[in-house]
This record gives structure tokens, sequence and C-alpha cells, in this order.
């Protein structure tokens, strides 16, 4: 009986080294191979030299992340294009579309005009593309990491940073191009009305770093958001796994109690999951709608 019991905590001892913080990390980062359950398919063949900027290296290789980023991108095509005929027909004056293409077309209509247009303002049908597109790209790239061998390409910063330096772009661009080269450098080097030349140059000297570092939080704001909380989910859900491979039984009573109670507690979280993945997506687009309404609408 001695021996028996010497046994099973070896065996756990060895599950507890097995499944650590260093196996969390590797299911959650980018690697060259995709791992698909029963084969894993190498990528490393597809590496290609980086590119040199300056000082910057940029490596352009297909990892696993870029993968589910390409089939992110496929399915935001396809439903865009779904999406955006079935609202066509329904102005159109034609039968509207029942089953999924009702919900995609619910979904465009309402990034349209309450999210896209109630935000930006006039003028604002020209940003409804990227804001659409933005959202269901995102969403895409979220839940393909809840699909059995998936990957949440979202939980890398450098793709939420991607994401998130083009809405800067287009923000900057777009208060720029309505408010002229005069009105952009407002926002910038701003000194409030009606202050004596005094008191101007004071507040000019305060307002300035203030001004440059609310620009620059925003991008790092939507960044920051989207991949911390990705990733946070996934860590929660892998440590459930953990605490059940290392603790769980079906001999013992508390070998089971180790298996049943992370196991709902893992199913409650993965259907939090997914409400987030849709949370994070309508939060980065609505931000970037609001940002683009902001500048353009600066006084």
């Amino acid at each position: 009986m001695d021996g028996l019991l010497l046994q099973e905590a070896a065996q756990d001892a060895a599950h507890a080294e097995e499944w650590g913080t260093d196996v969390m990390i590797h299911h959650i980062v980018d690697a060259d191979v995709l791992d698909l359950g029963f084969f894993s398919v190498d990528l490393s063949p597809l590496s290609v030299a980086p590119i040199h900027i300056g000082g910057l290296e940029i490596d352009v290789s297909i990892t696993k992340h870029v993968v589910f980023l390409f089939i992110a991108a496929v399915l935001t095509v396809v439903t865009m294009w779904l999406a955006a005929r079935a609202a066509h027909r329904l102005e159109q004056g034609e039968k509207a579309p029942g089953g999924l293409l009702n919900a995609m077309e619910a979904f465009y209509l309402f990034l349209r005009d309450d999210v896209a247009m109630a935000n930006i303002g006039s003028g604002g049908e020209r940003f409804v593309p990227l804001v659409i597109t933005l959202f269901f790209f995102i969403l895409f790239a979220n839940l393909l990491g809840l699909v059995p061998f998936g990957a949440t390409a979202t939980s890398n910063i450098m793709v939420t940073a991607g994401l998130a330096v083009i809405a800067f772009i287009v923000i900057e661009t777009a208060g720029y191009r309505a408010l002229g080269a005069k009105g952009y450098l407002r926002t910038i080097f701003y000194v409030p009305p009606g202050l004596n030349p005094w008191m101007g140059a004071v507040m000019l000297l305060i307002m300035t770093p203030v001004e440059l570092i609310g620009k620059l939080a925003k991008p790092f704001a939507l960044a920051v958001r989207l991949f911390a909380n990705m990733t946070a989910g996934h860590f929660v859900l892998l440590a459930l796994l953990g605490l059940i491979i290392t603790y769980g039984s079906f001999t013992t009573a508390s070998g089971i109690v180790a298996v049943l109670g992370p196991l709902l507690l893992g199913l409650f979280v993965m259907f939090l999951e997914i409400f987030i993945a849709f949370l994070q997506a309508f939060i980065f687009a609505m931000l970037t709608a609001v940002f683009i309404g902001l500048i353009r609408h600066a006084h």
C-alpha cells in the first residue's frame, strides 16, 4: 500500500512538473509549428529573410498567428460581402434575408448606424467600412482561439499594436483633412481661449506635452486592452486544465472533485471568453469611431 501511494505521489509530481508556466506560455505565444492535434505542420520552410528599414528589423515569416490572421481575413471578407449584399437588397425593397444572413445584416446595420455614424457624425460614411472591418476581423481572430487546435492572434501584442497603429493613422489623417493644417496643429499646441499672453504661453508649455501624450495614449490603450483581455482568459482556461491534469483522478473522491470543479469553471470561463471576444471587438471598433469623431469635430 505504501509503495502504491508513493507511486501515485511520484506520478502527481511528474504531472505538476509537466504542466507549468512554460507549457501554458507555449500554448499562447507564436510559433513556427501549426499544431493540428494528430499531426503538426512545420512552417519554418516558409521563413523569409527579414526586412531592414534603417535600424529596424521586421520579420515577415509565416507563423502560427499569421496563418490564423489570414483565416480571419478571409472570414471577414466573406462576411462583409454577404452582409453588404443583404443590406443592399433590403434597401432595394426586396425580402429581408433569414437565418445567418439576417444576423449578419443586423450586425452590419448596427455597426454602420449606431457605432460609426453615431460617433463620427457628418461625413462618417467614408469611415464605415473601416469600423465594420475592424469589428469582424478582431472578432474572428478572437473566436478562432476558442476552436480546437486554434490560436488567438490577438493575444500577440504585435498584432494588436499593428491594428492600433492603423487606427491611429486613420484618426490623425481624418483630423488633418477635416481641420486643415492650422486646425490640426491646435489639437497639439492648445491654448484655452480668453487668456492673456503670459498665461497663454504658460498653458501652451503645459498643454502641449499633455496633448501629445493623449494622442499616443489612444493607440497604446487600444493595443494593450485587446491584448490583455484575450491573453488573460486563455491563461485562466489553461490553469484550470492544469488543475485537472495535476490533481484529477477518478479513483478517489477528491480526485473526482478536482476534475469536475475545474471542468465546470472552465465551461463558465469558455462562455465568458465568447462574450469577451464580441465585447473587445466592439470596444475596439467603437473607440476608433469615437476618436475619429472627436478629432474631426475638435471644436
